[in-house]
């Protein structure tokens, strides 16, 4: 399949990059950060595009629709870069807003315009949407984190109405909403805790559900977690 790969330097971004090379898959990686990568296996490096940036940047954007105009057909799109903003509610600024809703929500947005495309000629699109518990209606709140779990709720929403409205093609819109995974992020928003998943069995997890379950599900929020956090 031919992917596109959001926030791939570090965390389950990077784990899931290096699945799906190992298992032939090409892949657009999309991250500001270069991406070191061990663990791949004999692949061919020509299946790995990497793109070094801010998903939001339109200069971006143009280096994306040269390798899709080649491609001429993307299968899946997974929308995983993330900001966490760990910060008391009275405190938040405009700023902090801006840059969570940048990256966590028009990112995913911008990426999913400028692709969709190149996704409404796959026979079988998937387009996942990284999310977390957090911010589902309904679920565990924490002090804290009201601007992170707001806009990975507005991000929720967001999939639901692209499913509604691309309804009558192949693809297929779902949002898996994460809980805790050892991460640097999961670090940052609560220091000390152990995670009782890895970034690579949450990758495999993920990878899996591309390959095997996505064409099931049209719209749905899929809680993907063991604890609370």
């Amino acid at each position: 399949m031919k992917v596109i790969l959001t926030g791939c330097s570090k965390g389950i971004g990077k784990s899931l990059l290096i699945a799906l090379l190992n298992n032939e898959h090409e892949v657009i990686s999309i991250s500001r950060n270069k991406t070191e990568l061990s663990g791949l296996l004999n692949v061919p490096l020509i299946k790995w595009h990497e793109i070094n940036g801010d998903i939001t940047d339109e200069t971006i954007h143009k280096e994306i629709e040269l390798i899709l105009k080649e491609w001429k057909v993307v299968d899946v799109i997974i929308n995983n870069a993330g900001l966490l903003i760990n910060k008391p509610f009275e405190l938040i600024t405009y700023q902090d807003v801006k840059d969570s809703f940048d990256v966590n929500f028009y990112g995913p947005l911008k990426l999913t315009q400028t692709a969709l495309p190149f996704l409404k000629k796959s026979k079988f699109g998937s387009h996942i949407n990284i999310g977390s518990v957090g911010g589902v209606q309904g679920s565990l709140k924490f002090p804290g984190l009201s601007i992170y779990s707001s806009s990975k709720g507005a991000l929720a929403s967001l999939t639901e109405c692209l499913a509604e409205e691309y309804k009558e093609t192949s693809i297929h819109f779902n949002y898996l909403a994460l809980g805790a995974v050892q991460t640097e992020m999961l670090a940052q928003a609560f220091p000390g805790y152990v995670a009782p998943y890895s970034p690579d069995q949450m990758a495999a997890f993920i990878l899996n559900f591309i390959e095997n379950s996505s064409s099931m599900m049209n719209g749905k929020i899929i809680s993907v977690s063991a604890s609370n956090p």
